[in-house]
């Protein structure tokens, strides 16, 4: 999910149109940047998740779930080694590549909760906690 205002369609901005969008537009926001793009469905039993993560093996991954939020987050280590694979001169680089989100998903049946991670791409299911949904009653006024 953006935290900005995005344009609905493609007439010119006005300059009021323009100050709004930079107001809710982070300061040094590149759409270049984002990174775990998520798709979220939900259905009668359940939420299913597909969030982008490519270039992370299933062993860079942690998953979490704390006080009603769910905690994704990749992190590894890239080490190259002097040798044919390295361009120019460099003995050594090292670079470590992290990314994490954090969605809110209340309550949930934690134990069932199901993570598959294929071709880049996580996808979770999360089974709804079953809750009776709360009658209707009409009020009446006096």
């Amino acid at each position: 999910m953006k935290n900005y205002i995005q344009r609905r369609n493609n007439d010119e901005y006005s300059l009021f149109d323009e100050a709004i969008n930079n107001f809710f537009r982070p300061l040094f926001y590149s759409e270049d940047l984002d990174s775990m793009k998520t798709d979220i469905k939900e259905l009668d039993k359940q939420y299913e998740m597909e969030i982008e993560m490519p270039g992370f093996d299933k062993k860079d991954i942690a998953i979490n779930l704390e006080d009603g939020y769910l905690n994704v987050s990749a992190r590894k280590e890239v080490k190259e080694e002097k040798g044919a694979a390295n361009k120019g001169n460099y003995i050594k680089k090292e670079r470590t590549v992290s990314c994490s989100r954090s969605y809110y998903v209340g309550d949930l049946k934690e134990e069932e909760v199901k993570a598959k991670y294929e071709n880049g791409v996580l996808c979770l299911t999360l089974p709804k906690v079953n809750e009776k949904k709360p009658e209707r009653k009409q009020i009446s006024i006096d």
